[in-house]
């Protein structure tokens, strides 16, 4: 991300929106939680934390999506404070004069419960932030059990690369071959609960993902993930009927690939150029002034 520093703040840590270019549901454990696989990458924008030490804790927000953020670490509460009490507590259990008071402030331009990992990026970013601001180290198995414990998508969001997901989300591997792409990414600004979708999904066992073994250029993997599905696209669709709108506006204006991300109601189309993204953005800004659009590129080789 290129924004530069948030003034006034020590260190700023970007959080990027994760995109979930296809999500296969195939299974649910006796816990309830869903087993998921998923090829996830990240754009290069998002939310940014900014991390200065205090005399005493402080939370504060800007950007565009702040007025409807909690500002407090309870039940529901700002993963940023959940992230910061977490990693306090793992620390101060070895050593009680570590991790002292601190500003965190969350710059939040992603629109809330969207389907590309706002709050777990803004998670993420707090606990690497904290680390480098504490002058701590954390054993990396303690820091992902910490991430876990956050939400299931906290640890992608603290890998920060195009990646396979397994499991609930812990089973990361890595795709350092993945390439960058121009990417759209449109929300009509309506909010979607995870868990009601994930309710209203009616086969919880459903084919698994098949990456391939030889892709490489931005084409061949676009032809691989049309293979692929988001399976909890049909019920949020169902939920959200504008979720359609959205997909068929963004197949209209030349999309090579138009999906879903995540739970919703967030959509990405992937382009053939970054000057093609941009126009998109532009043209479905001034039909569709509600909605939330942004043109960006995803990270990975040739970026």
């Amino acid at each position: 991300m290129s924004e530069g520093d948030i003034a006034g703040f020590a260190l700023t840590r970007a959080a990027p929106a994760k995109i979930n270019l296809a999500l296969h549901v195939v299974g649910q454990r006796a816990d309830g939680h869903h087993l998921l696989e998923s090829l996830v990458t990240f754009a290069d924008r998002g939310d940014r934390i900014g991390l200065s030490p205090a005399d005493a804790d402080r939370f504060t927000v800007s950007g565009a999506f702040a007025a409807a953020l909690p500002m407090d670490a309870g039940a529901g509460g700002n993963l940023v404070l959940k992230a910061r009490d977490l990693l306090r507590a793992e620390l101060q259990a070895l050593d009680p004069d570590t991790a002292g008071p601190v500003h965190l402030h969350l710059e939040k331009n992603l629109p809330l419960a969207s389907g590309i990992g706002g709050g777990s990026a803004d998670a993420a970013a707090t606990l690497l932030g904290l680390l480098d601001l504490w002058g701590a180290t954390i054993e990396p198995s303690r820091l992902g059990a910490i991430a876990l414990q956050l939400g299931a998508d906290v640890p992608m969001c603290l890998a920060g690369t195009p990646l396979l997901a397994k499991g609930i989300g812990e089973d990361i591997t890595p795709l350092a071959d993945f390439p960058a792409l121009p990417v759209v990414l449109v929300n009509p600004l309506v909010a979607v609960s995870t868990p009601v979708v994930f309710r209203a999904l009616a086969n919880k066992t459903n084919p698994t993902l098949v990456a391939p073994h030889r892709a490489g250029t931005a084409a061949e993997w676009i032809s691989a993930i049309a293979t692929m599905r988001n399976d909890l696209q049909l019920p949020a669709e169902g939920l959200e009927p504008v979720i359609s709108t959205v997909c068929k506006a963004l197949t209209e204006a030349g999309s090579a690939l138009t999906r879903m991300s995540g739970s919703g109601a967030t959509c990405f189309g992937l382009f053939d150029s970054d000057v093609r993204a941009a126009a998109t953005a532009r043209a479905l800004s001034e039909a569709y002034p509600g909605w939330y659009v942004l043109a960006c590129r995803t990270v990975g080789k040739g970026k």
